[in-house]
């Protein structure tokens, strides 16, 4: 689809004044996506402590939810009621208010085996998507949310792991880099989105941040179809 030549990960920086504003303006970002959203529209959610902030305050505002499916960047390799799952934490923030009803939840399987698992939510994102080859022009999905490591990693796409040279599966198996083995998404899947919102926060973030914007690091590898926007707090950004 992409070639390397092509990376403008650079995108749009937007600062704010701390984590909360973060929070309070990644929140207004999807409302306002979702505001003017038609069906259906595919939204990635990712996991960690700075998007939980956001979730949490989208989970009590009067948004509408019904042409949203929603899916997940990545996943631990743990049962979904684990206090490391990020299904866990999307049901106990997002959801949590008995407001927010997609119209599609998918969570990554994370039974019988890390590669079965991956096999088969690349198979739920095919489905859904309508075919088996991305099409320039048409995203897979119209959101994604990611963080961003202080080692530059994004989703679970670790740095020195294989999972970085995956270009067919839109998902896969991640079995080593981290204490469990993971589920992520990889780049081909990540780069098919109208707009990757990346939400970054904290003094230990700065240099990562910096290196990906600069194309360097496991975020900064990615080839954008759509547009990019990182959103970082003053910590963070250095400001």
């Amino acid at each position: 689809m992409n070639t390397p030549g092509d990376n403008k990960i650079a995108g749009t920086l937007e600062v704010v004044k701390d984590a909360a504003a973060l929070a309070a303006r990644a929140a207004q970002i999807v409302a306002e996506r979702l505001g003017g959203a038609k069906y259906p529209f595919r939204i990635v959610l990712s996991g960690g402590s700075t998007p939980r902030a956001a979730y949490q305050l989208l989970a009590y505002q009067d948004n509408d939810w019904s042409c949203a499916e929603l899916f997940f960047s990545d996943e631990r390799f743990v049962p979904p009621d684990h206090p490391d799952s990020n299904y866990r934490m999307v049901r106990e923030t997002l959801l949590a208010g008995g407001l927010v009803h997609p119209r599609k939840l998918a969570a990554i399987p994370t039974d019988g085996t890390p590669q079965s698992a991956a096999e088969r939510y690349d198979e739920i994102l095919r489905q859904q998507y309508g075919a088996g080859t991305l099409e320039h022009g048409v995203p897979l999905f119209h959101l994604t949310l990611l963080g961003l490591g202080d080692d530059g990693h994004t989703a679970s796409l670790l740095p020195g792991q294989p999972v970085l040279e995956e270009r067919e599966r839109w998902a896969a198996a991640v079995p080593q880099g981290r204490a469990e083995p993971r589920i992520t998404l990889t780049y081909p899947a990540l780069e098919s989105s109208a707009l990757i919102l990346f939400l970054v926060s904290g003094a230990g973030k700065r240099d990562a941040l910096a290196k990906a914007r600069r194309g360097v690091g496991p975020a900064g590898a990615i080839v954008p179809e759509g547009k990019v926007l990182w959103l970082a707090d003053a910590a963070a950004a250095g400001q």
